[in-house]
């Protein structure tokens, strides 16, 4: 089918050009010039919700900004001068993390299940929900091509990805265990056109698949129900020092669903509009059904604010979706979602974020289920870093509300075999372990 050989050959153009990227990178460009960092949206669309860090935040010896314009020198009569800084050629990053937690479900469902969720869905004993491996060159002037790899496993790599109106792709047992991996080009096209193909993180959303890279240890609902990686090509282009446009197209929705044989495309506009302040707006269409007719099309916006300083960061985000159900009928699906994350650094090694949110699922098309959820969670963090090493414990507290027509969670013993009864509230109190490994060559 045309999904299955378009993975194919996006796994094999992938391998193809890890050794390519591989044999550039040891091969130094003596001939480029100008600064060698990739372009800032690609950077950012590069890591977005990688478990990629930056020299500098690795506690890397001598590492420092590539942002950095000038080195002080000592001139021959003893004053102090500015020199251009020399940038350093692109390195290899590597690591890894585990991701570990327990889940304390007051309402202790016999099923151990978070209703309607996709990661961190089990509860009342304590899982591996996810853990990583890594190794990543990004693409520059001196060193055009890219690449990245990841393997992944736990209890998340389970369900995330998958689609509970589609079939699933072919040779899913193995691309589950994927994440980021593919190749990338940084095309000496004006200001730098880069191109990236395989699987990437999704260009919808605030949050990322891995807990590691997030404020909270549990994900909400608006990212849970938006793809966390998509599976294709995409192309960013930054038109101005603030303007940077992306187009995208992607296998489908859910990367690791078969849908149909009609992909879906995209595209995103990112504006910094200060140093504090960036605003996203990004669309997602395309079929999602067998019946790939344009009225029947998934349209999705997404829209994010985030303001940002040293200690202080917030954002809203808020996404609309709707979709014409090919069945009897013809039912138009409607879906909203919203959050406004507040993150506060405390000191050197704290932090605490407040997240309320809100997802209304009318037709029940996203989460199974006709309702309304609101939730806050409330987290406390310590990160503890020693060398290429660090260890993140998060202290959580969450509480969902469901209501509606089929809504609510999942409480006690089952009320019939199979059957576990539901009650509109659930309090969760989350104890999460992740420790990381990162570093470079």
């Amino acid at each position: 089918m045309a999904m299955e050989k378009l993975s194919s050959s996006v796994l094999a153009v992938m391998v193809t050009f890890v050794f390519a990227g591989y044999a550039q990178g040891q091969s130094p460009d003596s001939t480029s010039q100008g600064n060698q960092q990739a372009p800032p949206k690609q950077a950012e669309s590069l890591q977005g919700r990688l478990p990629i860090p930056e020299p500098s935040d690795m506690g890397v010896p001598g590492a420092q900004s590539q942002d950095a314009t000038a080195a002080m020198l000592t001139s021959p009569n003893g004053q102090s001068e500015q020199q251009p800084a020399h940038t350093p050629d692109p390195v290899w990053f590597y690591g890894a993390f585990i991701d570990a937690a327990y889940l304390l479900d007051f309402n202790h469902p016999a099923n151990d299940l978070f209703r309607s969720r996709g990661t961190a869905y089990k509860v009342d004993y304590p899982l591996v929900n996810m853990a990583a491996a890594y190794i990543r060159k990004p693409p520059s002037e001196s060193s055009r091509w890219g690449m990245e790899l990841t393997a992944q496993g736990g209890q998340d790599s389970r369900v995330f990805g998958f689609s509970a109106t589609a079939p699933n792709l072919s040779g899913f047992q193995g691309l589950r265990h994927l994440g980021p991996t593919d190749v990338s080009y940084l095309a000496p096209v004006g200001k730098g056109l880069t191109i990236q193909g395989g699987i990437f993180p999704s260009f919808i959303g605030y949050d990322s698949l891995y807990a590691k890279d997030n404020f909270n240890y549990t994900r909400p609902w608006g990212a849970d129900l938006t793809p966390y990686l998509m599976m294709g090509v995409n192309a960013s282009y930054p038109f101005t020092g603030k303007f940077t446009g992306t187009f995208f197209v992607a296998n489908g929705y859910w990367h690791l669903a078969d849908a149909n044989h009609v992909p879906s495309w995209g595209g995103q506009i990112a504006y910094k509009a200060t140093s504090y302040t960036t605003l996203k707006e990004t669309v997602l269409v395309g079929p999602h059904q067998s019946d790939t007719g344009f009225e029947f099309w998934r349209f999705l916006w997404d829209s994010i604010l985030e303001w940002k300083t040293e200690r202080l960061t917030t954002a809203f985000e808020y996404h609309v979706g709707t979709e014409k159900v090919a069945a009897t009928g013809q039912p138009c699906a409607l879906w909203m979602s919203a959050q406004l994350p507040v993150h506060y650094v405390i000191s050197k090694r704290w932090s605490a974020t407040v997240r309320p949110e809100v997802y209304w699922d009318r037709d029940g098309r996203l989460t199974g289920f006709r309702q309304t959820v609101k939730a806050n969670t409330t987290t406390l963090e310590y990160r503890a870093p020693y060398r290429d090493f660090a260890a993140t414990f998060r202290l959580e507290h969450r509480i969902d509300d469901s209501r509606g027509p089929q809504g609510g969670f999942f409480r006690g013993a089952e009320i019939a075999p199979g059957m576990v009864g539901l009650t509109p509230t659930q309090k969760l109190l989350v104890l999460g372990l992740i420790i990381t490994f990162d570093s470079h060559l």
